[in-house]
């Protein structure tokens, strides 16, 4: 009876660990048909609306700042600083993106592309 209990137990944690990873998936998928549904929209509301509005330059500028800030929490090691960071930085990105018509498939796949090669050899392909 123990081991049937732990079975279920186990099954169940599997069941949530699946749910979870289901969920965090597409989440940049959805964050940019978000990002992407604020273009047009009215800046006094919407601060992806407020990037939009001020150009891709801007947009593009705000993606260093927010590159170097966690930079900055990385050499620190402050780990929660770091991940809200890189959540900024992964929030402009994906708003330079969109400014510039670049769909996140095609990012995912040139990640496909260069899955399995090494760093060393994907560089020299790209000077050919």
């Amino acid at each position: 009876m123990a081991k049937d209990k732990k079975a279920k137990k186990k099954a169940s944690k599997k069941r949530r660990q699946d749910d979870v990873a289901s969920v965090d998936e597409h989440v940049l998928d959805r964050l940019y048909v978000v990002i992407d549904s604020r273009k047009g929209a009215d800046p006094d509301t919407s601060y992806t609306a407020r990037l939009f509005s001020r150009g891709r330059a801007q947009i593009a500028k705000k993606l260093g700042e927010e590159a170097v800030e966690a930079l900055i929490e990385g050499i620190k090691g402050d780990r929660p600083k770091l991940v809200a960071e890189s959540a900024d930085l992964l929030y402009h990105l994906l708003t330079l993106w969109a400014a510039t018509s670049v769909k996140p498939k095609a990012v995912w796949t040139e990640l496909a592309r260069r899955e399995g090669l090494s760093g060393i050899a994907e560089k020299a392909s790209r000077k050919r």
